[in-house]
């Protein structure tokens, strides 16, 4: 049979399960299963069968003699069927509504010969401490069984390269312990292949392929799919691969562990050389055991390194709670962060925040990597082994982050917390040169020369296992769940201060409102006595000036107080504010009770301000009258006020020379009734900066205070530009 020419660059697309032939070791024959007739058949089913194949009627021979025991089997639920009949092995398996009968010719070994070496060895895998022990002693044993020249355990890494990490052998073949192959050596579709077909057999690598008769089904139009057949040929690729490997035979037996394909046991022979069914099914079981061994050993590493991540996680917890704040808990133990997922370093970035642990890039490198990350699709953690391969530039950094692992721990805000493992150079043996390929006439061969190539990995770190990947999924959920609950319980606080602060400042403002007449009777009943006593005695007029006095003043206080209460429910009307024209309509006003003074003024033109006019008004007068006022002992008085322009922002500067303060007194500096000097050396109420202040905030902007004693004070506010929200300090 001359078979199609495939192109070999594309043989990872090449349709492997339906190749119209199988190889010459056996005999195939398709069967409709409601009736049993024949609708395919290769061309070798007389000489392996000794009956002639009819289309269209029901097989005689062997398989006619089992067609009773065959139909019950497609009634049940299993899903294959195994008949010895004399030296004839028959398997039936089923392909839709069609029955596919494969027959191989059995030396006669007899089945308890086979299963008595394996006796034991459920209890002799067992045994073995490590997964390194079950998997040489799996490969010795199969090489027992099988008689093949070298028996290889093939794993696969989660890029599907494979590594050799056991062998047994007689020396006819050369050793490949340790080497690893390249993904492309075994493709997606042979894969898929592997895993619906655990056992694979191929005797002799120069076979002839035995072609189906006819080329299509009858019942569908179409090609037979052979992918559950164990008889199917084989792509010319892989053959031709075998050949160079040196290899006349082979046979793999998928290692399946949880449903996945794990890997391989390979094996292989320097000549032509097959093994019964009996046997085939006995290496079958043998590697099926040997997959629970993996999975209890891979479920139990894995069980006890989550229950050590979660006990650290349960320290992490405990100190975020207890912490005011989340993050403060979270750096308590820096040891403890590092090793949630076994990281040399960290960095969490969350609103002001920025906290470096350990052996972290520095900050402007950790920014880029946020801003790399904010780029992506939205995703709660992501992870990199070689974070170069995933974004630009990284490798300028990859001594300290070769690999990340970054949790988002907020929804609103770019706020990340990443772990960082550094380069790990090292030195990996593969089974040849794993980046040539070799052309000829526009084709792609398999690699000739499989002797050990060493490749030098760079720009990686060691791998971040399942259990620490998902400890920092359940880290990032637990701090995402306290971050919420504190919000919460900030919520219910801020509740209740805002209720209390309504009911303080309705009750100022009834206290306020209600002293206003007293007073102003007070001030005027004192005025009537003394225009209507004139025979009053000068002490007696020092007392009447004196009640007028202090009650003008407690009437100023009164009217302070008021202004306050009434702030915290005005409304504010944001608009374009020009700040020249109120600084000179201030300055004015607070010079008409002060013609004396001999005050120097640098007034710098001023950017206007988004905000409420009559508001920041007010905070110019409170600023500049206390200007004025604590420069009184200066002459001459020096006052400049100035402003900037940015981004965010427009912050304005108020400085005078006068009497200053004491910085240690800094934060009672703007709050009422607080302070800083003798209210015989200069009037005031106490209020005028704790109502700046609160229109300050009001308009969600900053505003401090800076001074040195006898050498003045300095005053800086900011409001955030139009658009824009409320400004960090």
């Amino acid at each position: 049979m001359n078979l199609p020419d495939l192109d070999l660059e594309t043989c990872a697309q090449e349709p492997i399960h339906i190749p119209g032939a199988i190889q010459p070791h056996g005999a195939l024959v398709v069967m409709r299963s409601s009736d049993m007739a024949v609708l395919q058949a290769s061309a070798n089913t007389k000489d392996c069968l000794g009956d002639t194949i009819t289309h269209g009627k029901a097989p005689g021979g062997a398989i006619g003699e089992r067609l009773d025991d065959i139909a019950a089997w497609h009634a049940s639920e299993e899903p294959q069927l195994q008949i010895q009949a004399g030296n004839l092995s028959l398997g039936f398996h089923r392909a839709g509504s069609m029955i596919i009968a494969e027959a191989e010719m059995s030396s006669g070994d007899a089945a308890d010969q086979v299963f008595l070496k394996l006796r034991g060895f459920a209890q002799q895998l067992a045994g073995q401490p490590d997964l390194s022990g079950a998997l040489s002693s799996t490969v010795r044993l199969i090489e027992s069984l099988t008689g093949f020249d070298r028996v290889l355990a093939y794993r696969f890494d989660k890029q599907w390269n494979g590594h050799v990490v056991a062998e047994a052998g007689n020396g006819r073949l050369p050793s490949y312990l340790d080497l690893r192959f390249p993904a492309g050596d075994i493709p997606a579709q042979a894969r898929a292949l592997y895993a619906a077909n655990h056992i694979r057999i191929i005797p002799d690598a120069d076979y002839v392929p035995v072609r189906i008769d006819p080329a299509h089904n009858p019942e569908t139009g179409s090609p037979l799919d052979m992918s559950a057949a164990q008889l199917r040929s084989v792509s010319p690729i892989h053959l031709e691969y075998m050949r160079n490997m040196g290899t006349a035979a082979s046979m793999s037996i998928s290692i399946m562990v949880d449903g996945q394909l794990w890997g391989l046991i390979a094996c292989h022979s320097h000549k032509p050389h097959n093994v019964t069914v009996v046997t085939r099914e006995a290496c079958d079981f043998i590697v099926q055991t040997l997959a629970m061994r993996i999975a209890a050993q891979e479920h139990a590493d894995g069980a006890a390194h989550s229950v050590a991540l979660a006990r650290i996680q349960g320290r992490l917890l405990g100190a975020m709670s207890a912490s005011q704040y989340w993050l403060d808990g979270l750096i308590s133990n820096p040891s403890d962060l590092l090793a949630q997922v076994a990281a040399a370093g960290a960095a969490i970035v969350t609103g002001g925040d920025y906290v470096r642990i350990a052996d972290a890039p520095e900050e402007p490198e950790v920014r880029r990597i946020i801003e790399w990350l904010d780029e992506r699709p939205e995703t709660e953690i992501f992870t990199s082994g070689a974070l170069s391969l995933d974004m630009p530039g990284a490798e300028d950094f990859a001594a300290k982050a070769s690999g990340i692992v970054a949790i988002r721990i907020s929804e609103l805000h770019p706020s990340w917390l990443i772990w960082f493992r550094p380069e790990v150079l090292r030195t990996v043996e593969w089974g040849g040169n794993p980046h040539k390929v070799i052309h000829e006439k526009g084709r792609i061969h398999p690699r000739v020369s499989f002797e050990r190539w060493s490749d030098e990995v760079r720009l990686h770190c060691l791998p971040w296992a399942d259990a620490e990947i998902a400890a920092a999924r359940d880290l990032r959920a637990a701090i995402v769940g306290i971050v919420l609950r504190k919000a919460e319980e900030l919520a219910q606080l801020s509740g209740e201060l805002q209720r209390s602060n309504k009911e303080l400042e309705a009750f100022s403002y009834s206290v306020s409102h209600d002293l206003r007449a007293p007073f102003r009777h007070i001030v005027g009943f004192a005025q009537l006595l003394r225009e209507r006593e004139g025979a009053l005695d000068e002490k007696s007029k020092h007392y009447l000036e004196t009640i007028s006095e202090a009650a003008l003043s407690a009437g100023r206080l009164v009217d302070d107080l008021l202004n306050f209460s009434q702030l915290g429910r005005a409304s504010i009307v944001h608009k374009a504010v020009d700040m020249n024209k109120l600084v000179a309509e201030v300055v004015r006003s607070v010079m008409l009770s002060n013609t004396e003074r001999e005050i120097v003024w640098a007034i710098e033109p001023l950017p206007n301000a988004w905000g409420d006019a009559t508001l920041l008004r007010q905070v110019w007068f409170n600023l500049i009258e206390n200007a004025v006022k604590y420069s009184r002992p200066r002459t001459p008085a020096e006052i400049s006020v100035s402003g900037k322009a940015e981004e965010e922002r427009t912050t304005y500067t108020v400085t005078d020379n006068g009497v200053g303060f004491d910085m240690t007194y800094v934060d009672k500096l703007f709050g009422v009734f607080q302070r800083l000097q003798r209210v015989e050396d200069f009037e005031g109420t106490g209020i005028g900066l704790a109502l700046v202040r609160r229109i300050i905030e009001r308009h969600h902007g900053l505003i401090r205070g800076e001074g040195e004693v006898d050498h003045g004070a300095s005053f800086v506010f900011a409001l955030p530009n139009q658009g824009k929200g409320k400004l960090l300090a």
